[in-house]
């Protein structure tokens, strides 16, 4: 299998790799033209805050288009991050540690150095409760939107903290013009846990539940918040929750808020390609309807609508010599974060290959380049 590695943990460690972030800085900032990516520790070997929270992640820079990469620097409290520019820094938006607080930091050295959230005047922007008291605020390196000059992001808090029926959908916003590190800039919905109810007698669900959203702009023009669902023993579904009043109020309709989205099981991530409209995903359809949970296959899947998805391309699958068990059993190529990058498209991917415990505790995070992804259209 052909990739290039960011990061490798030994499984020995009990320390693994998760949550990776990507983007390439404009050339205007320090840096500019190179790829920056992170990601953070998880497992029981990890580094640990004075909470026993899981809470480190690393930032990677690439000078040669994503050949090579080298270590800039470690953040303490940052965990299940993403990365984005907007005007003329690059940020690091999250939560401060496993069922933390919402924070974001900036930089403006494309990487090397980072502000400190000490406050709500620096980057603190909803706190968290002690340990797992409410709010417990959750995500993943999702897509920060910028619509009609203005970002929002999805966010969910597990409260009570019980995975996945714990958690409660909501997303934040601010005015891309105004001071990201200012708590009063930003603006939080309400918030919707999953009921039980919804889901549908044919799943036969045993936790149902969703969480690790992606806020995309519908062809209407409308906002949607498309999450990940916990349907197993079903598979390959997702909910679209609206957003409205400029990401002050969500809203779900149970009876027509469901979709069939290959890989809804597992972390995926939405993009708009602004030259065609169609809409992207990288997630791990299901090739074996008897694992609801599979993640050792990596596709890239297309839509026009948000609704009706079609396979384009296998990306990833085991090419070890596995039996089909095992290969389910230990590896995996998820939790992708991706970026168009003219032609083509990077990605980031939280990997287990070649040594992990399992599928789900990585041992790498991995570059990949699809080139003229355009021409499977």
């Amino acid at each position: 299998m052909d990739f290039t590695e960011i990061a490798h943990q030994s499984a020995a460690t009990r320390s693994y790799l998760g949550s990776p972030s990507l983007v390439r800085l404009p050339h205007d900032l320090p840096h500019g033209g190179e790829i920056v990516a992170t990601h953070d520790y998880f497992g029981r070997g990890c580094p640990r805050n004075h909470e026993d929270e899981e809470h480190l992640s690393a930032v990677y820079r690439s000078a040669d288009d994503g050949r090579s990469w080298q270590r800039v620097t470690l953040i303490a409290g940052a965990f299940w991050s993403s990365l984005f520019v907007n005007h003329g820094a690059l940020y690091l938006l999250g939560c401060s540690q496993q069922y933390g607080s919402i924070v974001i930091r900036r930089s403006v050295d494309g990487g090397d150095t980072w502000t400190h959230p000490k406050d709500q005047a620096t980057g603190l922007l909803f706190p968290g409760g002690a340990y797992r008291e409410p709010p417990n605020y959750h995500c993943a390196p999702v897509p920060v939107l910028e619509v009609r000059g203005r970002l929002y992001r999805a966010f969910e808090d597990n409260s009570p903290c019980n995975w996945p029926r714990g958690f409660q959908s909501l997303v934040i916003s601010a005015d891309a013009g105004a001071d990201l590190l200012d708590a009063a800039s930003w603006t939080m919905s309400n918030r919707i846990p999953f009921d039980p109810a919804w889901a549908p007698d044919e799943w036969q669900a045993e936790r149902p539940g969703w969480l690790e959203g992606n806020i995309v702009e519908a062809p209407d023009g409308r906002l949607l918040n498309i999450l990940r669902v916990n349907s197993a023993p079903a598979f390959d579904v997702a909910a679209v929750v609206s957003v409205e009043d400029g990401g002050a109020r969500i809203a779900f309709d149970s009876q027509a808020g469901f979709i069939r989205f290959p890989g809804g099981m597992t972390k995926f991530t939405i993009r708009r390609d602004p030259r065609t409209g169609v809409y992207l995903t990288l997630s791990n359809n299901n090739t074996d309807p008897s694992r609801a949970s599979q993640r050792n296959v990596l596709s890239l899947h297309a839509s026009e609508d948000l609704r009706t998805w079609r396979h384009l391309r296998t990306l990833l699958q085991d090419d070890l010599a596995h039996p089909w068990g095992e290969s389910l059993r230990l590896t995996g190529f998820q939790y992708p974060d991706w970026q168009f990058d003219g032609d083509d498209i990077i990605a980031a991917v939280r990997t287990a290959y070649r040594g992990a415990h399992n599928y789900h505790d990585a041992n790498r995070v991995t570059f990949h380049r699809i080139e003229r992804w355009r021409e499977l259209l």
